[in-house]
């Protein structure tokens, strides 16, 4: 073995070593800080180009804002997939397993392709009958519409591939890789969002369709930082691209967590999809201050969700080494520290919700419906704290089914049914109410499915 062979696999046991060494709370920062710090940069930038398509006008954020659930779709299928990845490889390395680890890291890269394919489908054939649900063929809304959501699908590969590098390489315990992914899309979008929608520096302006595709740039750049880090540096899994045969015994572990992650987000998409229709009957500026509410709320959840991130791999490792002290810590420690987070977004919209919508260039009606929105959602921030981590908790276990349990209560058994008939009952101001009311239920569910995880597993490890 050469001296490089010898110090590279030096510093491959370090890595490893350290998802179940390091004192917790340090490790967690370690691995939690590149990816809250990359998703609160792509949630700003999601507020950013919200705000440079609201100065196009009112109906113009309203066409972006009912496109909004299939981006949150792109991102459901990719993350939950890479969500399985992440986890079947990080208890794969906990137990020693290298080749199996490899295999789903391989697998991993075909799933990405296959998720594409399904975006594309829907960017070709299938954008103005998804539209016409909810505004009239000729309308500005409806033409704007259909063309953002087919610039969208049609590039998504590139969302796709970098997500599934980024999982892999965070399963590892590399958080720093896929930090720089993220921040170089969300960089180049934020960038190329006024010179394309504008037209400055002498290109064409095209409006929400230049959005749309600084969006697709963006995402490309992130995935060729991820491909050159993937292929080009040494890591503790190695991706296979040629001869290599899908192990569908891989695929169904994937799924096993990754299936339930994916309609777990997913659910939210359809959550908003149905919850338009509900409100573009009483008002198009209530589809809009929707889409901005959850624009904003972004900029508060995704540091819980990067917090996820680094929190999954030091739970999953630690599982399949059977630490039970170490996977509880790394919970505890996560818990606090999204309880924190919460809190302050809860704050920021109790006190701030004019200024926030003020952003977007609110009308008078605007900030009529946006400012109670606002405040009573904020509501059910707190309590969601403890469910987005409870739910890390049950995928980094393999248990990926209870996180999906908690989803369906408090978003189809609870908000739609609520929303549906709070409008009717008190208007569309009463209807926002849904939201912390179906958290409470999720609350409660979690609770009462972590105590059962906790008697019949997790205290025999």
């Amino acid at each position: 073995m050469t001296e490089e062979m010898q110090n590279n696999r030096q510093n491959e046991m370090t890595n490893e070593n350290k998802m179940g060494t390091m004192p917790v709370r340090k490790l967690l920062l370690s691995m939690a800080w590149p990816a809250i710090l990359s998703m609160t940069i792509n949630a700003l930038y999601n507020i950013v180009d919200s705000i440079f398509v609201s100065r196009i006008s009112e109906d113009a954020l309203t066409a972006v804002s009912l496109v909004n659930p299939i981006q949150m779709l792109i991102i459901a299928l990719s993350v939950g997939s890479g969500v399985g990845i992440n986890s079947l490889i990080a208890r794969r390395l906990g137990a020693k397993k290298q080749e199996e680890a490899d295999k789903a890291a391989s697998t991993g890269i075909r799933i990405g392709l296959f998720n594409y394919l399904f975006f594309l489908i829907i960017g070709l054939f299938l954008a103005k009958p998804f539209v016409a649900g909810y505004a009239e063929e000729g309308t500005y809304i409806f033409d704007a519409a259909c063309q953002y959501l087919s610039i969208i699908c049609i590039g998504s590969i590139f969302i796709n591939i970098q997500v599934v590098l980024e999982k892999i390489l965070q399963s590892t315990g590399n958080m720093i890789a896929p930090m720089f992914c993220s921040l170089t899309g969300a960089i180049v979008n934020i960038v190329l969002d006024p010179i394309l929608i504008f037209g400055l520096l002498g290109l064409p302006k095209l409006g929400v369709a230049g959005a749309a595709i600084a969006t697709v740039i963006g995402q490309l750049c992130g995935m060729l930082i991820g491909v050159t880090i993937m292929f080009r540096g040494s890591h503790l899994v190695k991706v296979q691209l040629k001869g290599f045969k899908m192990d569908w015994g891989i695929v169904k572990d994937i799924y096993k967590v990754g299936f339930p992650s994916i309609v777990m987000q997913s659910i939210g998409s359809v959550m908003i999809i149905f919850y338009n229709m509900i409100l573009v009957v009483y008002s198009t500026t209530a589809v809009a201050v929707l889409g901005i509410y959850f624009k904003i709320q972004s900029f508060v959840f995704m540091p819980v969700f990067g917090l996820n991130q680094g929190a999954m791999p030091i739970m999953g490792y630690n599982y399949g080494a059977r630490d039970r002290a170490r996977l509880m810590s790394a919970y505890k420690e996560a818990l606090k520290v999204a309880v924190i987070v919460m809190t302050a977004g809860t704050l920021l919209f109790q006190l701030l919700p004019g200024q926030l919508l003020t952003m977007f260039d609110a009308s008078k009606e605007m900030l009529q419906i946006g400012i109670p929105a606002l405040k009573i959602i904020s509501i059910c921030f707190i309590p969601a704290a403890f469910g987005i981590i409870t739910g890390t908790l049950f995928q980094g276990t393999g248990h990926g089914m209870l996180s999906l349990y908690a989803s369906l209560i408090r978003q189809l058994f609870g908000i739609l049914p609520l929303a549906y008939v709070l409008i009717r009952i008190g208007g569309v101001t009463v209807s926002w109410a849904a939201f912390p009311l179906a958290e409470i239920l999720g609350f409660i569910f979690s609770a009462v499915m972590l105590r059962r995880l906790y008697k019949k597993e997790i205290v025999n490890l």
